[in-house]
């Protein structure tokens, strides 16, 4: 598994070379630091991180190809059974069956995704799975990031008697590279008399 990855992450605090006024994108994309995971809403000056699965194929192309080889299927075992192989065709449902309920799992799960926004001075994370949405909220500037066992562990949010692990669709060895972006956009988000908490 790996993350759908953002770049061009612009820092709120000072406007790239080559930018707007109104905040709006720089003419120059090199001329702007990029995050790996991790992409700024400009105009509302806030963070945003979305991964997700790596799915191949999308739950309607699946829907397509199962159908397509159910109708091979049957096909052949149609003409099995006209030819007087008469156990081909329930050996082809119990098949088409089993094929089924394999994709329906694959299904369920190719649209997980874990959300992360850090808008005014709130961090949100989202985490799906999926039918069931978790979803946690903390002020910004009490939230820890900390690796939840080792440096390649998931990565757990913290803060005010609440917790949410993130990155499981980070490769392990990145996982560290999406921690530091989160601390890096926290930390532009301070809040007068709170400490450090990163």
């Amino acid at each position: 598994m790996s993350a759908t990855t953002r770049s061009g992450l612009i820092s709120p605090r000072r406007p790239a070379a080559g930018a707007s006024s109104d905040g709006s994108t720089p003419r120059d994309p090199s001329s702007r630091p990029a995050f790996r995971f991790g992409r700024v809403l400009v105009n509302e000056a806030s963070f945003e991180w979305l991964l997700k699965r790596n799915c191949s194929l999308a739950p309607r192309q699946l829907v397509a190809v199962f159908g397509s080889l159910c109708v091979a299927s049957m096909v052949v075992a149609g003409y099995c059974w006209a030819a007087g192989a008469k156990l081909v065709m329930p050996f082809a449902g119990l098949e088409l069956a089993g094929l089924g309920a394999a994709l329906f799992m694959y299904a369920r799960h190719a649209a997980d995704f874990e959300h992360i926004q850090l808008r005014l001075g709130r961090l949100t994370v989202e985490h799906a799975n999926g039918p069931r949405v978790q979803r946690v909220e903390f002020e910004s500037a009490w939230v820890r990031v900390e690796p939840k066992d080792g440096d390649r562990s998931l990565i757990e949010l913290s803060g005010q008697g609440r917790h949410i692990a993130v990155g499981r669709f980070v490769r392990p060895e990145l996982r560290r590279q999406l921690a530091e972006e989160l601390r890096m956009a926290l930390r532009g988000w301070p809040r007068a008399g709170a400490p450090e908490a990163l």
